[in-house]
């Protein structure tokens, strides 16, 4: 019996991150696909900064400009990306202060005599924003196929001698405790995966992140190192996640984390909606349903995802 709500044919290290994070949280996120009708100021503008980085660094070591003109192109595809959202009074990633941050970034991190240097494929092709969708060892319940690990890492660059991932992070605060977070980060363990399945023989991520106050910028970067164990218990682990949210899937009941989940992050957007004793009432006043299709890089409608799987609820 096929299921109403299809089950997802890709997973990400985000959708994994909801599901550990609270399964229900994954469940109305990716499996329902209801995204907050108002767009967070904080995706708007990372998205935009990391726009802004590609088209400059593909403008400059594909098209060989200046780097000069390779940052202007940047900060043009960094405003084109961040339209016409706007910004909430109490924030500082405005468009202006964004343009900023790009500017700080590469006096810091120039692109002339570049410390970390984008690798070249064996095909040609240089490791500028690197995207993949690989198989995993466990199958979509419905078609039988395997389920896809997708990802889209910044660049994979020759640093130091070795060869490592590059994420760039904007934040409000840089510290002592920031490369903390990145020591376990499952994004970076699954970046490191995919980029050896490419071929490539990556020991790990170069972090560089950017903080943006309405006064001032400032700039770290840190290097998160994964052993072949790290990267191998990393994979077992996700399709232990996988198989725990398909058995879930086929229940049809997805579990609650009532405790510090609801709070992360300044709190979870679904917590009125798990706090209704009548959610599906709730749900389309805030809520809106669109899926991100991560292999054609595009959004799309729910009955365009699931018919672009074969799929018809």
């Amino acid at each position: 019996m096929i299921k109403p709500i299809m089950f997802p044919h890709t997973f990400d290290s985000t959708m994994l991150g909801a599901f550990r994070s609270c399964p229900q949280k994954m469940f109305r996120t990716y499996v329902e696909h209801w995204k907050p009708k108002s767009e967070s100021v904080h995706l708007v503008a990372g998205g935009a900064f990391a726009r802004g980085i590609e088209v400059a660094r593909k403008a400059f070591y594909e098209e060989r400009m200046s780097e000069a003109d390779a940052v202007a192109t940047g900060l043009e595809a960094l405003l084109v990306a961040y339209g016409d959202f706007e910004t909430p009074p109490d924030s500082a990633k405005s468009p202006t202060r964004m343009a900023g941050a790009l500017e700080f970034y590469f006096e810091n991190y120039p692109l002339e005599g570049a410390s970390a240097v984008p690798l070249t494929f064996p095909n040609g092709k240089l490791a500028i924003e690197f995207s993949f969708a690989e198989p995993l060892d466990i199958m979509h319940p419905v078609t039988g196929d395997p389920i896809l690990y997708t990802g889209r890492c910044d660049m994979i660059a020759d640093f130091c001698g070795g060869q490592y991932t590059v994420d760039e992070k904007t934040t409000s605060q840089l510290g002592a405790s920031w490369p903390k977070q990145w020591e376990m980060r499952s994004q970076f363990t699954g970046y490191q995966w995919a980029a050896n399945r490419a071929g490539l023989n990556v020991q790990g991520t170069l972090v560089r992140g950017v903080s943006i106050l309405k006064t001032k910028y400032d700039h770290l970067q840190h290097v998160t190192y994964r052993s072949p164990y790290e990267v191998d218990r990393w994979l077992d682990q996700t399709h232990r996640d996988i198989q725990r949210a398909i058995e879930m899937w086929k229940d049809d009941y997805w579990d609650y984390s009532l405790d510090h989940a609801c709070a992360e992050y300044g709190g979870c957007s679904m917590v009125n909606v798990c706090k209704s004793a009548e959610p599906e009432a709730w749900l389309p006043m805030y809520f809106e349903k669109r899926v991100w299709d991560p292999l054609a890089r595009v959004e799309r409608t729910v009955e365009e995802w699931e018919a672009s799987w074969g799929h018809t609820a």
